[in-house]
């Protein structure tokens, strides 16, 4: 049943999420050799201890038809998971090593993406922290030319602890001239303060943002300014972040009135399918199809598309929950 509720994933990174067994086949290494190096441990030290999990995969992700087979895959898994709209995210800087440029990668990553035309999907261009500065104004620039052709949104990521968003409030004044929508990764391992300082900056996303659960001041903003978080449990706690799984403060986010959507984050470095994610959900803290609806409109509203789509997928979103709870009360 979980699997058929339809999702809406709104934070999932594409180097976070190769599939072992493409990983496999692009490395020519076994499974069980390319593991190590792709998943994290349940509980790491700190984010930068997950994060060195991406070393790896992107060291495959260097050439066009890696790229695009990667991508493809990815939507692939999307569909079978009940996905009807994902943005995935990656930082195009990354994947230029062996001599692509930038628009090169968006290009074979659109291409991927595209060639599943049943789960409709948007990238978002990562820019840095702890990046050079040209890397990420050239982010900008690539993310203002494929804006609604592939490309829906920027993004901030990387260690918010070692390079706080007061370091790049710059890249946003070019952002918001250039009219480019834009979500930041704040209060993951970072303070509340950080998630301030990101809905300051105009974010109506923020990636993670679980420390608010930590300052009324910061839970209070959240909700005036009508902001979702992008909420990954399974990652937050791994990242030590959040100590235990039950600790994680969704449950008490979605009771408040805080807007929440659920995502996996990275697939693989995690290792967790989204629909395990809200079957861990639902043990855990009880959610129920009702909850799941709405903490998917809520990714709708917040979805970095036009109104048209929203439409859409709002009558896909209701249309297939009406198919889960018939099912659900037929089994009664």
């Amino acid at each position: 049943m979980i699997k058929e509720i339809p999702k809406v994933e709104l934070h999932i990174h594409l180097d976070g999420s190769i599939s072992k067994k493409m990983a496999s086949s692009l490395s020519g290494k076994n499974i069980d050799e390319v593991i190590p190096f792709m998943v994290a441990p349940d509980k790491c030290e700190n984010l930068s201890e997950y994060l060195t999990k991406f070393d790896f995969p992107i060291s495959l992700m260097q050439t066009a038809e890696n790229l695009y087979v990667i991508a493809k895959d990815l939507v692939d898994y999307l569909e079978q998971e009940g996905v009807i709209y994902a943005e995935i995210r990656f930082a195009p800087m990354f994947h230029t090593k062996e001599g692509l440029t930038m628009e090169e990668v968006v290009e074979a990553v659109r291409r991927g993406v595209n060639s599943n035309t049943h789960v409709k999907t948007n990238l978002i261009l990562c820019m840095m922290r702890g990046m050079d500065k040209k890397e990420n104004i050239e982010t900008i620039e690539v993310a203002e030319k494929y804006l609604h052709h592939g490309v829906c949104a920027l993004d901030l990521a990387g260690d918010e602890c070692k390079y706080p968003l007061d370091n790049y409030l710059y890249l946003f004044q070019e952002v918001q001239k250039r009219e480019i929508p834009f979500t930041i990764h704040a209060g993951e391992n970072g303070p509340a303060s950080e998630i301030e300082k990101a809905i300051h900056v105009g974010a109506k996303r923020i990636g993670h943002g679980i420390s608010s659960i930590e300052s009324k001041k910061t839970l209070d903003l959240i909700k005036e300014e009508n902001v979702l978080l992008e909420v990954c449990p399974t990652s937050n706690v791994q990242t030590n972040a959040i100590s235990t799984y039950e600790e994680h403060p969704i449950y008490k986010f979605h009771k408040m009135g805080v807007l929440v959507n659920i995502n996996t984050d990275n697939t693989t470095v995690s290792n967790i399918t989204l629909s395990e994610e809200y079957e861990k959900l639902s043990y855990t803290f009880g959610f129920s199809l009702s909850d799941y609806e709405k903490m998917n409109e809520y990714a709708i509203e917040h979805a970095f598309i036009d109104d048209e789509m929203k439409r859409k997928l709002r009558s896909i979103l209701r249309d297939k929950m009406k198919i889960c709870v018939n099912k659900v009360d037929r089994e009664k």
